[in-house]
């Protein structure tokens, strides 16, 4: 395709767009290049001013079904292009500088490198894959994009030829053309297993070699060894809420793939270092612990006869090829000659390689004593251990609460736990947990449901024996809202030996509330100083020395809109500091973010930063989902930029001073409370008191659409309902995505503002409070991607034209209020004005949305009228895959 100089200045952007181009023009020949290419060049006119509004229409009304898919595939694809080259250039990466510029920023403070540490030594800093069905790519999609990434690199070095000899810009122009011909769509639903898949290639091929680089950076920087405070968790075979494909299997699967994974790589780093420490006895002094482990070894080559630590490598290379047997039940990819009894857990195995680093230091302290590749490969031992990444394990709160219903029933204990109140069922609950004596039995029969819950926490257990007590920490409870709900997960954990009574009784994996509504938020105070007040709780919290609780954006936005949500998101942060601090316990809040702003999204550093003071600790953990993993984690580069971001805010967050003054705090909190209420009722006016608005949504929206792309293996709603209430939070943020509107992440402020008596307070939030700032600066990239001109054709798809007419009257006169009330607060001309580099970004996209929104419309006008032509199936899905591919941040 063409360059678009008055659109983008990146060279990266042109030079894929051309080379898609001459693959358009190899692969769907000329006329369909020109097609599209006119299309293109018109949509970028209309954007320049150029042409007017009507331009694009003709050239779309004469695409044939087949052109029409070829197009869509086209701009797809140019979108992920250009994605690609702005993450190389870090559009999409995290602002906000690395841990060296947080230290300078903290020793401005009078903060050293001692308070960090010391941070640190008890810090939790954890990104949390997670399967929500927001990328919309196939796997073999992303392969190909990662591969020109690997690709582009070696061009930016000035390579030329590829280590296989081929020319660097021929390999590119190849993926490309594997990229246009390869197919886009899943045909089969996406299953638990595909999602552990895909999990796993970021886990293994981006955070394996990528954490262990970032610690050996950082610990130049702070001049000390840090404690490995950052590590990845995964929700992905352990997170079955409202997902009846996540079994025991499903656990036991996503364990096993990340063993084999990451024994793998340890295998691979322990055979690299057997060739690399080629030291003989005959040129130097061997600490006593090498030579152990070498006569240990069992290795009497003659030609290493000298070679200490070669053969103690054997040895534990013998002893990991052992242990890689007994956790994945396969033969590793390179056995070990030699017989070699399994590592009982990773610390063994880190204190045989940390016997070799100790002997290579004190052995001459040179070069050699520096981390190196053995460094870097004890610190892996020490972030990933024997499981890669923690997974969590989820269910909603009514599942537990039937489950311990029927067990307590089938034991003879209580016939019906349900009708008890609160204070009945903790009492109950507190009884049974404070008893050894188990509530199931092997001749008694059980629901298929509580024999799945049971199965599964079997296997954690059965986990925590085979791999360690790290790969399960976390038990999170959806819908969370008494304390008994919490009390019922430690019953269950307890019939599996994960929760042992006693004086103090022990707690193996930590049962988790998480607050999703906005009742829920507010409540959650409440709630954990009930839950602290428990004696047996209070000494497992004590024990562990902290407690988390985990906060919902998804759901506490659709519940009370974008305002209300991140105000009580940051209010119930808050109250919760004082309730824990009263237990004299820590507090670690689990955010659960996605990636749209509706949902949370936007600058993970700018939200950590914007935490509430004292609500961080040092220790945090956040959910990342859908494409934003690929945009974050795509590759080793952006990785490294977003894991540094996130580290960095986690050290200012907790460590530097609050800049605002308690009585500022105090006027902005009055403020928010108003403009928060305001907002609130808006948007609970129009979404859940206007008649007619679930229809006027699943009309005008692509949701019923949605559900055929099979881009997860969870249903799109909770219940068999159409209600809003029963929707997921992702498919009600990806659909007004698509449609241009993006209503969860801004309806209601506009009318906030304008009814707010005082701009001036406004504008000083705005430039002082972080908070504030945040929220803001994350609507506007919202109100920037939408488009009222695009949704009103979306909006012609509601067959009552006279509430199709009315309500989107409401919506779009919300977001000219929104809009204005934006920029008046943030002194801006236009939207994004002070900040360019996302505004280019944003701009460079619109030209190739926009059509794309118009073929959908057209399309989902066809299909919803009857025609049964597979190409309009198969165009609706690309399409939608294709805008939210250009939207990037849409789910």
């Amino acid at each position: 395709m063409a360059s678009l100089p008055s659109i983008t200045n990146n060279p990266d952007v042109r030079f894929l767009g051309r080379l898609l181009g001459d693959v358009i023009r190899a692969y769907g020949g000329e006329d369909l290049f020109k097609r599209i290419e006119y299309i293109r060049a018109t949509s970028v006119d209309r954007h320049r001013g150029v042409a007017g509004a009507e331009a694009i229409d003709p050239g779309l009304d004469r695409l044939t079904l087949d052109e029409t898919i070829a197009f869509v595939r086209g701009f797809m694809l140019f979108s992920m292009l250009a994605n690609l080259a702005e993450d190389r250039q870090g559009v999409a990466a995290e602002q906000g500088g690395d841990v060296a510029h947080a230290l300078e920023r903290l020793a401005e403070h009078g903060i050293g490198r001692d308070a960090v540490l010391a941070l640190l030594d008890d810090a939790l800093v954890m990104p949390v894959l997670t399967a929500h069905p927001t990328e919309v790519r196939r796997k073999s999609m992303i392969d190909h994009r990662n591969r020109i990434a690997e690709l582009m690199v070696l061009r930016d070095g000035g390579v030329e030829e590829t280590e296989e000899g081929d020319r660097v810009e021929e390999a590119i122009l190849r993926q490309i053309a594997l990229l246009w011909q390869t197919r886009v769509l899943r045909r089969e639903r996406l299953y638990v297993a595909d999602e552990v898949d895909t999990a796993l290639s970021y886990l293994r091929d981006v955070f394996l070699p990528t954490l262990p680089a970032l610690y050996t950076r950082w610990e130049r920087v702070l001049g000390a060894r840090p404690a490995s405070f950052l590590r990845p968790g995964s929700w992905i075979g352990g997170d079955r809420d409202g997902n009846p494909f996540v079994t025991a299997d499903s656990l036991k699967l996503a364990l096993s793939r990340s063993a084999e994974a990451v024994l793998g790589y340890y295998l691979d780093g322990v055979h690299a270092l057997g060739a690399e420490l080629s030291i003989s006895t005959e040129q130097a002094e061997v600490e006593a612990a090498v030579a152990a482990l070498a006569e240990a070894s069992g290795d009497k080559a003659a030609s290493r006869a000298d070679e200490p630590f070669r053969r103690a490598l054997s040895g534990i290379y013998a002893r990991l090829a052992a242990t890689y047997q007994a956790l994945t039940g396969k033969a590793p990819p390179r056995p070990s000659a030699l017989r070699g009894e399994r590592y009982a857990d990773p610390a063994a195995f880190r204190d045989d390689l940390a016997a070799i680093a100790h002997a290579l230091t004190t052995g001459g302290n040179g070069p050699l004593a520096t981390g190196g590749a053995l460094g870097r490969l004890i610190r892996a031992v020490e972030t990933f251990g024997f499981h890669l990444a923690t997974l969590d394990m989820r269910q909603n709160s009514a599942v537990h609460e039937r489950v311990v219903a029927e067990l307590l029933k089938a034991g003879g204990v209580e016939d019906d736990y349900a009708a008890l109140d609160e204070d009945a069922r903790v009492a109950l609950l507190r009884r049974e947990l404070a008893s050894p004596r188990p509530l199931t039995s092997p001749y008694l029969g059980y629901s298929d449901e509580t024999e799945s819950e049971l199965a599964i926490l079997h296997a954690a257990a059965d986990a925590h024996a085979k791999y360690g007590r790290a790969c399960i920490r976390h038990y999170i409870v959806s819908m969370a809202e008494s304390v008994s709900d919490l009390l019922e997960v430690n019953l269950l954990l307890k019939e599996a030996g994960l929760y042992v009574p006693g004086e103090p009784p022990e707690a193996h994996i930590m049962a988790i509330p998480l607050f999703e509504t906005i009742g829920d938020l507010q409540a959650a105070p409440n709630i954990m100083r009930a839950w602290f007040a428990l004696p047996e709780v209070a000494a497992v919290a004590s024990a562990r020395g902290h407690q988390e609780v985990m906060i919902g954006y998804s759901d506490s936005n659709k519940d009370g809109g974008y305002l209300t949500s991140t105000w009580q998101l940051s209010r119930g942060s808050t109250a919760l500091q004082p309730v824990f601090e009263d237990a004299g316990v820590g507090m670690q809040l689990f955010h659960g973010r996605g990636g749209a702003v509706g949902r949370g999204g936007g600058s993970s550093f700018a939200a950590i930063q914007a935490q509430p003071p004292g609500t961080v600790q040092g220790r945090i953990r956040i959910t990342e989902q859908g494409e934003v993993i690929a945009a974050k984690y795509g590759t080793r580069a952006s990785a490294t930029t977003n894991l540094e971001a996130m580290a960095s805010a986690t050290l200012l967050a907790s460590l530097e001073p609050e800049r605002l003054a308690p009585a500022d705090y105090e006027r902005f909190a009055r403020a928010m409370d108003t403009l928060s209420d305001t907002a609130f009722h808006a948007y609970r006016d129009l979404v859940y008191g206007t008649e007619g608005f679930r229809t006027f949504f699943r009309q005008m929206t692509p949701i019923g659409e949605i559900a055929g792309l099979k881009i997860g293996s969870r249903p799109a709603s909770r219940k068999k309902s159409d209600a809003i209430e029963d929707l997921r939070a992702i498919p009600w943020v990806f659909s007004w995505a698509q449609a241009r509107v993006m209503l969860p992440g801004w309806y209601g402020v506009g009318q906030a503002i304008a009814a707010f008596g005082d701009k001036g307070l406004l504008r000083e939030m705005a430039s002082g409070w972080p908070l504030f700032a945040a929220t803001l600066a994350n609507m506007e990239m919202v109100l920037a991607k939408s488009d009222m001109g695009i949704a009103a054709r979306y909006a012609g798809l509601v067959e009552d034209r006279a509430i199709g007419d009315a309500i989107f009257g409401r919506i779009r006169d919300g977001w000219q209020a929104t809009h204005d009330g934006l920029l008046t607060v943030t002194r801006q001309t236009r939207l994004l004005e002070k900040h360019p580099q996302l505004e280019t970004s944003i701009r460079l996209r619109l030209p190739y949305i926009e059509p794309l929104n118009l073929l959908q419309i057209e399309l989902l006008k066809r299909h919803r009228a009857g025609e049964d032509d597979a190409r309009i199936g198969e165009g609706i899905l690309l399409s939608i895959n294709a805008i939210a591919t250009a939207l990037r941040n849409s789910g």
